[in-house]
């Protein structure tokens, strides 16, 4: 997965593109690669502005004032208009981004607790499964982000401490889930054959559930 680091990334936006969508009065979106796109929002989006510009109405005592992209974009945006380019960065909206986000995203690795499940229903019965040999969610989400196409939006830094929290965007489920399932198998099957806690006479029966499934036994 492609690691898109908010402290770090600059996206690009056509102006022209950007002026049309505002003038527009509808809700739009400015996606991590700088597309504009209108909402609802296709599954597995990533987004780093949503929002709607209404003009505020005419004042006969007070004649309009022009309005800045930025300040349309508001406060928690850095924005510089460059001829037929705007350049956003857009990390101080993080908070935001979650929500606006995490609906769409494959899990949420954003809370101390880690990821706990996966959007997909199909992955999220590999990840329940796979606790039972103690395989668990970090280690499930650090192979699809190694192996896997798509995007991890993100906020990651070193100093003056290390941060993190991210949102993952997986974006090919069944890619995904092949991967992560042959992973599972192998791991599964090593344990049955050397692990004595762990052999197939000694499985409970939620061990030995979810062994099946893996089709390790």
């Amino acid at each position: 997965m492609k690691k898109f680091n908010l402290f770090k990334e600059i996206i690009i936006v056509n102006k022209q593109e950007l002026l049309n969508a505002v003038n527009s009065q509808k809700e739009f979106a400015i996606t991590t690669k700088g597309e504009i796109v209108f909402t609802p929002l296709a599954d597995k989006v990533a987004v780093i502005y949503i929002g709607q510009h209404v003009p505020k109405p005419a004042n006969s005592l007070m004649p309009p004032q022009p309005t800045t992209l930025a300040e349309i974009l508001g406060q928690n945006y850095q924005v510089v208009e460059d001829e037929d380019r705007v350049l956003i960065k857009a990390f101080s909206n993080w908070q935001n981004l979650i929500s606006a986000n995490v609906i769409r995203a494959s899990y949420d690795d954003t809370t101390g607790d880690g990821v706990g499940e996966f959007s997909n229903k199909e992955l999220e019965t590999m990840g329940w499964h796979a606790t039972e040999f103690n395989i668990s969610y970090r280690e499930l989400v650090e192979l699809i982000e190694e192996q896997c196409d798509g995007i991890l939006l993100c906020i990651e830094q070193e100093e003056p401490q290390y941060q993190f929290s991210g949102l993952g965007f997986i974006e090919n489920d069944e890619q995904a889930q092949k991967i992560v399932f042959d992973f599972c198998q192998t791991r599964i099957k090593k344990m049955i054959a050397e692990d004595e806690l762990y052999a197939a006479d000694n499985l409970s029966d939620d061990e030995e559930e979810a062994a099946q499934f893996f089709k390790a036994l």
